[in-house]
C-alpha cells in the first residue's frame, strides 16, 4: 500500500504527525509557511483542533522566518540550556532507574528504526517521536492497535506536558500556537484511541 492508498483520514493524520515533527524540529522556512497558509485543513470545524488550526495559520500569515528562527533558538536550543526542552523523557520520568528512552529504542529497533549516524538528537526529541508516527501510518502501514500502543507510551504524557511548558513560556508566540495545536491533535488522537 503507497501512501496514495491510505485512507484520507490516515493521510491527514500522517501528515499533521510530519508538520509538527517538521515544524518542532527546525524553525519553518517560506516554503513551510507557504504550506501551512494553503492547507485547507478543519474547514467548517468549530472543534478546538480546528480553532488552535485556524490560530496557528494566522500565526503563519504575519510571521517572519529570522523571528521565528531566533524564537526556535531561545525556546529549544538556546547558550547553555534550553528554556524549554524538547526531549520527552523529560516530562515522564518519575524514578532515577526510569529509562524510557531504552524502550523507546528497543521499540524503535523491532519497528526496523534507529536514528541516523549525523543526528545528534536522541530518539525522545518530540520530533522524533511525531516522525516515527508519521512513518507507522504511512509507510510501514502499522496496525491501529500499535500506534495507540506507541502513541500512548512514548507519545501523550510527555507530548502534553511538552505543549504545555512551550504555551506557558513568556518567549513563545509563534510557538505557542504550534503547541496549543498540537496538544489539541494529541487529544483527538488519544480520545479517537480510547475507542478501540
Amino acid at each position: 500500500m503507497s501512501e496514495a492508498e491510505l485512507q484520507p483520514e490516515d493521510r491527514a493524520r500522517a501528515g499533521f504527525y510530519g508538520l509538527i515533527a517538521r515544524l518542532f524540529y527546525a524553525p519553518p522556512d517560506e516554503g513551510v509557511l507557504a504550506q501551512l497558509l494553503h492547507a485547507g485543513a478543519f474547514e467548517g470545524s468549530s472543534k478546538p483542533v480546528a480553532l488552535a488550526w485556524r490560530a496557528l495559520v494566522e500565526a503563519a500569515r504575519t510571521a517572519f522566518p529570522v523571528v521565528i528562527e531566533n524564537e526556535h533558538t531561545e525556546l529549544f536550543s538556546g547558550t547553555g540550556k534550553a528554556e524549554v526542552t524538547p526531549y520527552l523523557t523529560h516530562y515522564t520520568l518519575k524514578y532515577a532507574t526510569d529509562n524510557p528512552l531504552v524502550e523507546l529504542r528497543q521499540q524503535l529497533a523491532e519497528w526496523g528504526l534507529s536514528r541516523r549516524e549525523s543526528v545528534n538528537e536522541p530518539e525522545d526529541h518530540i520530533a522524533g517521536i511525531c516522525e516515527t508516527l508519521r512513518l507507522a501510518i504511512a509507510v510501514q502501514h502499522r496496525t491501529e492497535a500499535e500506534q495507540k500502543a506507541f502513541f500512548e507510551r512514548f507519545l501523550y504524557r510527555g507530548g502534553v506536558a511538552f505543549c504545555d511548558a512551550v504555551s506557558a513560556s513568556a518567549r513563545a508566540v509563534f510557538y505557542r500556537r504550534v503547541a496549543e495545536f498540537t496538544r489539541a491533535f494529541f487529544e483527538v488522537e488519544h480520545e479517537a484511541f480510547g475507542m478501540l
